[in-house]
């Protein structure tokens, strides 16, 4: 392994080059061992998703790589440094992350808590600034929440609530974006809306990790995909190689048929039931 001048880990023959991965970690919870022996390397510049079954360790592996689980063994590298000697505000201008589920202060309006996510650029010397407020009305108008700007976070639906969080993160404005199943509670339009926007985001030099459950989608859209099972990454790599019937059916318990998407020529799993 070669490290860069900035700590990132550089790509050889068997390694992408990356910001951020794990060595061999042993997560507890509850002192329950959910993963144990994990090393885990996300592709810098990747659209990397997360699969596998309910309760698989999806959710705990993105909140461990987001320094919000300290492993019980092993570490997660940041730019070639142990995650945990970081400061908060350090790593959240490093890192951004969507969590599972979220609770806005009470009487917050939209345009207040999607400036929450310009708090790790904030420092005494540093206060509010034009670039802030530039962030902030871009997210909203990335997130297609602008209209909701003053309206109080606890009066919207479910799905425009989920919007405003995405658009909370993205107002972070790093490097690294982690999002745990960033589409839940939204229709299906905006489920594309989302996964497009991310793929954009993408593309402009940000690495997204993203937990999704529907396999379609993280066909279509990963460049890198990890799959999980029992705490465990059974495969990891394009989803056009890795995303097979026999990998459906080992993770899932699901038979089912792989065909070409006609639109996107990526796999499309077509299931045949149990």
């Amino acid at each position: 392994m070669t490290r860069s001048v900035d700590g990132s880990r550089q790509a050889s023959s068997s390694e992408p080059a990356s910001r951020l991965w794990t060595e061999d970690i042993t997560i507890r919870y509850d002192d329950r061992i959910i993963s144990q022996n994990l090393s885990v390397t996300i592709p810098d510049g990747s659209y990397t998703v997360i699969v596998g079954p309910n309760a698989c360790g999806k959710s705990t592996l993105l909140r461990t790589l987001a320094k919000l689980i300290k492993p019980a063994a092993g570490q997660v590298l940041l730019d070639g440094k142990d995650i945990s000697a970081y400061k908060s505000k350090q790593a959240a201008r490093k890192l951004g992350l969507l969590p599972q589920s979220s609770t806005a202060p009470d009487g917050i309006t939209v345009a207040n808590l999607v400036a929450h996510g310009r708090y790790p650029h904030q420092s005494f010397i540093r206060q509010w600034t034009d670039e802030d407020e530039e962030a902030v009305v871009d997210a909203m108008r990335l997130t297609d929440t602008s209209e909701l700007a003053q309206r109080f976070v606890d009066e919207l639906s479910g799905g425009q609530r989920q919007r405003v969080w995405v658009a909370m993160a993205i107002a972070q404005q790093t490097p690294l974006l982690l999002l745990d199943e960033p589409t839940t509670y939204l229709d299906i339009a905006h489920q594309i809306d989302l996964l497009e926007l991310f793929k954009d985001l993408n593309g402009q030099g940000r690495t997204i990790v993203a937990v999704l459950h529907d396999l379609n989608h993280a066909a279509r859209y990963a460049t890198h995909l990890i799959a999980m099972k029992d705490g465990q990454v059974v495969a990891q790599g394009n989803p056009s190689e890795i995303m097979t019937e026999r990998l459906v059916e080992d993770v899932f318990g699901l038979k089912c048929r792989i065909i070409d998407d006609p639109v996107s020529h990526t796999p499309l799993v077509v299931p045949l039931g149990r």
